[in-house]
């Protein structure tokens, strides 16, 4: 798989930015604040339909304007498909593949697949919980582009089961609604439901990822203690123990659907006082472990760095290994590596079908990733 071409319009700082690319190295050169980043944001966004630096879609919009373009033809198995996205501040953005519409933009999911690395993947190991999960659902959906309703389903489900956590909770005054706890039941079905596929797939992907992520890290960090990863889940110990284990059994959805009920049953009474649910896959962890001991608060600046990028790394060859190569985006993280790192990246990336690196100096670049080069500057972005 790789990109043949990108055009943005309106996008973050660019009114207006055209790209021709082939397979191999391309690098974009530039001093910071040029708008290196916001390329390979738009290309993220197209695989993702999400930014890795910011939540909302509002800040992707060139200030004053109403609406931005991303446009990209990718080319799998030598076949060209054309993706046009179209995002629009507080409305529901729109998506055409090959120049027909479709049903809604996370039918484009799966077209382009990448693996983005970048300065803000450190708060996958420093950051919260929320950072986890969601580099667990975004590598979810590029595995299998599906859960990304899966996904919806679930957090639609959550919010009309908390908004009604808290109505319930407002009206017990020593008395319990029989109408609106009969309503729960109702939405607690809902939410093991689509809980429980969002589980199972997690523990899944989890248990496939483990052996990549400890061989990668094993390669930037040699001299290191051992790193795994290893699935928390708010059941606890009711959670099978071969479940997210590499080699383990493989996460069964009705198992997973019939202890979720079970679990929400058991905090019934905490989440009414609390007014919000306290069970699911909302509330899990993906935990990092160096040696015994978790990396967040124990890993060294290096380490954390080695584990970040473990994860990419043992991403991409995990999404390589089923469907094909994934795109690979560095995001001017040369810089930040030391020798040891920058040297097992660029080997990796030098094997890649395509990969897309943003450098403020060409010094940055390891030397075998010199192919083409493009210069950020000026507002604009010309082939060197």
């Amino acid at each position: 798989m790789y990109l043949r071409h990108l055009q943005v319009t309106d996008f973050r700082s660019w009114p207006q930015a055209d790209l021709a690319l082939e397979p191999g190295p391309a690098v974009l050169v530039g001093q910071n604040g040029r708008g290196k980043t916001n390329l390979l944001e738009a290309i993220g966004y197209v695989a993702t339909l999400s930014s890795h630096r910011v939540a909302t879609d509002a800040p992707l919009i060139r200030h004053g304007c109403e609406r931005a373009l991303v446009r990209v033809a990718v080319v799998n198995d030598d076949r060209e498909l054309t993706v046009e996205l179209e995002i629009t501040a507080g409305r529901a953005n729109r998506a055409r593949v090959n120049r027909g519409a479709v049903g809604k933009p996370r039918d484009v999911l799966g077209i382009l697949r990448t693996v983005l690395f970048s300065p803000e993947d450190l708060a996958l190991v420093r950051g919260d919980p929320s950072e986890r999960r969601r580099f667990m659902d975004e590598l979810l959906v590029l595995r299998a582009p599906r859960y990304a309703g899966v996904r919806a389903d679930y957090e639609k489900v959550l919010k009309q089961r908390n908004a009604l956590l808290k109505t319930a909770g407002k009206r017990r005054t020593g008395k319990e609604d029989p109408y609106a706890l009969s309503t729960l039941d109702v939405w607690d079905d809902h939410l093991s439901v689509a809980g429980a596929q969002l589980l199972a797939a997690r523990l899944n992907l989890i248990a496939d990822l483990g052996p990549y992520t400890a061989e990668a890290y094993l390669g930037v960090a040699p001299d290191s203690r051992p790193a795994s990863i290893a699935y928390k889940s708010s059941l606890g110990e009711a959670l099978p123990p071969g479940y997210g284990v590499a080699g383990g059994e493989r996460a069964d959805t009705e198992v997973l659907r019939e202890l979720l009920l079970k679990a929400l049953a058991d905090v019934r009474r905490n989440e009414l006082e609390r007014g919000i649910s306290l069970v699911g896959p909302h509330r899990d962890e993906l935990e990092l472990i160096l040696g015994e001991a978790p990396a967040k608060g124990y890993a060294s600046h290096g380490e954390s760095w080695s584990f970040a990028l473990a994860l990419r790394l043992g991403s991409y060859e995990l999404l390589r290994g089923e469907a094909g190569e994934p795109v690979l985006l560095l995001d001017d993280v040369f810089a930040e590596l030391d020798r040891k790192r920058r040297a097992r990246l660029a080997e990796v990336a030098a094997g890649a079908e395509q990969v897309l690196i943003t450098a403020a100096v060409d010094e940055d670049v390891p030397s075998e990733l010199a192919g083409s080069r493009f210069v950020v500057a000026d507002g604009e972005v010309n082939r060197a």
